[in-house]
């Protein structure tokens, strides 16, 4: 039995946007967060609470002087035990949350990637476990180029 085209696209572009629609309710359910103009206000969207443990259990290793702003290497391990998301911050940047990751159960919770910066700052990472809240942070300058501009 042979399909027309026309029935094959209809098919298609049904079950496309059925499997996108999902999509696009998980892509917005941080965007308060990620549009928030400080620090405080993207902890309470992303959190609802501004209350962070400072955590020495945490390793965030960021340069301290940064090469390119555009993108700045970052990586977070942890031995912090049931870990729910690790989330980057950037202080000096118009909108400090950089990035938010869950973390699924009996995932190793580390991950690398890079940021951009608009300016030398207090770079944090913040790991959800248990409801609460752990932070390690780090200042990060940039370096100035040699060249004429």
């Amino acid at each position: 039995m042979a399909i027309s085209r026309r029935k094959f696209l209809t098919i298609s572009s049904t079950a496309c946007l059925i499997l996108m629609a999902p999509l696009k309710v998980l892509a917005v359910w941080s965007s308060t967060a990620f549009y928030s103009k400080n620090l405080d206000d993207a902890y309470r969207n992303l959190f609802d609470s501004t209350e962070l443990i400072e955590s020495y259990r945490i390793k965030l290793k960021v340069p301290k002087i940064a090469n390119n702003k555009e993108a700045v290497p970052i990586s977070v391990k942890t031995s912090i035990k049931n870990v729910e998301s690790i989330s980057l911050f950037v202080k000096g940047n118009p909108q400090p949350l950089a990035a938010t990751f869950q973390i699924p159960a009996d995932t190793l919770p580390e991950l690398s990637t890079r940021i951009r910066l608009e300016q030398a700052s207090i770079v944090t990472v913040v790991i959800k476990s248990d409801g609460k809240l752990f932070s390690k942070n780090q200042e990060v300058k940039l370096a100035t180029s040699s060249c004429p501009g």
